[in-house]
């Protein structure tokens, strides 16, 4: 209610500015030339990056005001500062860009003596641009680098806008948020989850929604008694899981059928077992507040702008929702992806697959494990001293060398006690029980994590899939394989992709063009169908993006 006040003061303070103007007779004649006078003495007081864009921006136009022109704002002057009070729509703050300053700024102009009008003019203008370019720049670049949040996405991104043209755009525009749209990522799943985001801004406002009785010990098994059950309707019909049709008389206190099928959709969308039991897991999700789904979406949208323009081929690997999109064409409607379940890392610190952009080159049919340095110490090692035939048993081998044609040692004391130290390394042959599976997707990169299949595929039946020690376990890697090998020079149809995966060779098959691989990390995925999954934070990478913004 108090932002649709002062939404309003500020509205009726801005139409009597673009009424009555804000000069008087006296200096109506020149106030833009006093203005330029304003601004030069403002940007020449300030040499940071930001300023020095501005400078430039003002200097080309002989110092010019952008926003207010003989005295008066503009309309896009008065349409940009809306949409800057409204940035809470883009998941970002309005007070980052002191749209309400600026605003009752510039409705004072009006009530000061002429000469200072004049001068504060041209500072109000600079303050206005600069406003209006950090703003350009977080829903274009996002707010931060994504290397303060850990995240290997070095990416050269800064030839994509013109921003003194985009500056000058917006300074002369009739549809600010269509100027501010092109700025945007241009991604399917953008734009669904900004809209996703004003429906869980509306149910935030209701705080208890998600207040529910305490969960008790024991969990609640369809058609078994729960004092809940018409606060759980209302939550599961506002969150659209369950229809308000199906909503039975407010008396029963059970989780009749209806209730169970609205918990399942609820439970399917939060990667929970969707078994419709009210257990300690699903009880924590539902009484999570809104105002905290709202702050994932703002953090994945966030994420989603560190991104470069899409392109095809080119593979996406969302880790919290353990899903691998493959791209069939250049933008993200779900009809052009191919999807995967995935297997990402352990939520220990030493086995968290990175969020990071590489090539993928060439694929391995039959691929060694080749043991990496830490794996090795920290497991191989102990388990060789505790068992003289664990290297037998699982099929390892010794090698000296890095490449696969590496010369096979003897598992004597003296090249055990060189696994430590990496002079000597641990390879496990191809076969059934290998770690790798079949075929691994290699995208060379500094941590050693590459896409690979698995032989204990019956992990894919669990909904929280954080199993590996960093690698990318594929549930379907003849489907992957025939995607990342349509294009190779030789033609590599799926009967001879299964020949190749089951065969007895290791056999490599280099890309003729490498495709891009992001290995993302975004705690909401809103669908077509107007489904929105929320995901675990599982590697606490929202908590300490939050931090940081």
């Amino acid at each position: 209610m108090r932002h649709r006040i002062l939404t309003f003061c500020l509205t009726l303070l801005l139409n009597m500015v673009s009424i009555s103007g804000v000069s008087s007779p006296a200096c109506a004649q020149t106030p833009d030339a006093e203005s330029r006078t304003a601004i030069i003495d403002l940007l020449s007081q300030n040499r940071d990056a930001e300023h020095a864009l501005l400078q430039q921006l003002y200097q080309q136009r002989q110092f010019s005001p952008l926003w207010i022109h003989a005295g008066t704002a503009t309309q896009p002057a008065l349409d940009t500062l809306a949409l800057l009070r409204n940035a809470a729509s883009y998941g970002l703050r309005a007070a980052d860009y002191d749209a309400t300053t600026l605003t009752y700024r510039l409705a004072q102009l009006a009530t000061l003596p002429a000469a200072q009008s004049v001068q504060r003019q041209g500072q109000l203008d600079v303050a206005i641009s600069t406003a209006v370019l950090r703003f350009i720049n977080h829903v274009h670049f996002g707010r931060i680098d994504p290397r303060k949040a850990g995240f290997d996405l070095q990416i050269d991104r800064s030839h994509e806008i013109n921003q003194i043209a985009t500056l000058t755009n917006l300074s002369v525009s009739h549809d600010i948020p269509a100027e501010i749209a092109k700025l945007e990522p241009q991604f399917a799943h953008y734009r669904l989850l900004k809209a996703a985001l004003a429906r869980y801004q509306l149910l935030a406002m209701d705080d208890a929604l998600t207040q529910l009785p305490r969960f008790a010990p024991k969990a609640i098994k369809p058609g078994e008694l729960y004092e809940g059950a018409d606060a759980l309707r209302r939550l599961l019909v506002a969150e659209k899981d369950l229809s308000g049709s199906e909503m039975p008389d407010e008396s029963n206190t059970s989780l009749d059928p209806a209730l169970v099928k609205g918990l399942q959709n609820y439970q399917a969308r939060h990667g929970l077992p969707a078994d419709g039991v009210l257990g300690k897991q699903t009880f924590a999700e539902l009484a999570t507040p809104f105002a905290r789904r709202v702050e994932q979406i703002e953090l994945t949208l966030e994420r989603w702008r560190w991104m470069p323009p899409l392109q095809s081929p080119m593979i996406v690997v969302n880790i919290p929702q353990f899903k691998l999109f493959a791209l069939k064409a250049t933008d993200d409607q779900e009809a052009n992806l191919l999807q995967l379940d995935v297997i990402v890392g352990q939520t220990f610190e030493h086995t968290q697959t990175p969020v990071f952009l590489a090539d993928m080159k060439y694929v391995v049919f039959r691929p060694y494990w080749d043991v990496p340095l830490s794996i090795t110490q920290r497991e191989i090692l102990p388990n060789i001293r505790r068992n003289p035939d664990y290297l037998q048993h699982n099929h390892f081998q010794l090698v000296r060398g890095q490449g696969d044609n590496s010369p096979v040692v003897t598992a004597s004391a003296e090249n055990i006690a060189q696994l430590s130290s990496g002079k000597v390394r641990v390879r496990q042959l191809p076969g059934s029980d290998n770690a790798l599976g079949d075929i691994k997707f290699m995208l060379p990169n500094r941590y050693n994590v590459y896409l690979h299949s698995t032989p204990a595929k019956q992990l894919f039946s669990q909904t929280r899939r954080a199993f590996s020690h960093g690698c990318i376990r594929v549930s379907d890697p003849l489907a992957l394989a025939e995607y990342v090998l349509r294009n190779t020079s030789e033609s590599w149809s799926e009967e001879r992709i299964q020949a190749a995966m089951q065969g007895a060779a290791n056999q490599r098959v280099y890309l003729n063009r490498p495709i891009p691989v992001m290995i993302v990390y975004g705690t909401v995925m809103p669908l077509e169908s107007g489904v929105v999954q929320f995901f675990a934070d599982i590697y606490g990478h929202d908590a300490r993006l939050a931090k940081l913004l």
